[in-house]
């Protein structure tokens, strides 16, 4: 079983900074990509940045510029800064660990919420 704890998430005006970290543990065999992913009210999930093993990094259109991902591959730990927040970007945040198809896990997600 695979455990995943996100932390970091929390109420900031906009244009601050937030950081979040995730660190995944127990039977991981070995993790292909991991990543942040958000959800706001009434809307989908969707990707907010991933980075795999290799190193290679994927922004959604609407963070590119803002926020970085970085990862520790031997911690298994992932973060996201989070810079020039905007109200747009108030959601539940979710890091995921991707082994394979079929072989992902999520953190109980973590709140973010930009207003004034």
């Amino acid at each position: 079983q695979v455990q995943v704890v996100e932390s970091g998430g929390g109420l900031v005006q906009p244009g601050g900074s937030l950081r979040l970290s995730c660190a995944a543990s127990g039977s991981i065999l070995r993790i292909r990509a991991m990543g942040w992913y958000r959800q706001a009210p009434g809307k989908q999930r969707e990707l907010v940045a991933e980075i795999t093993s290799g190193g290679t990094i994927n922004y959604a259109d609407s963070v590119k510029g803002r926020f970085t991902i970085s990862r520790d591959n031997a911690k298994n730990t992932v973060a996201l800064q989070m810079n020039s927040l905007k109200q747009e970007d108030t959601a539940v945040y979710y890091c995921n660990v991707f082994e394979a198809p079929g072989h992902d896990h999520w953190g109980q997600g973590t709140q973010v919420t930009v207003s004034s």
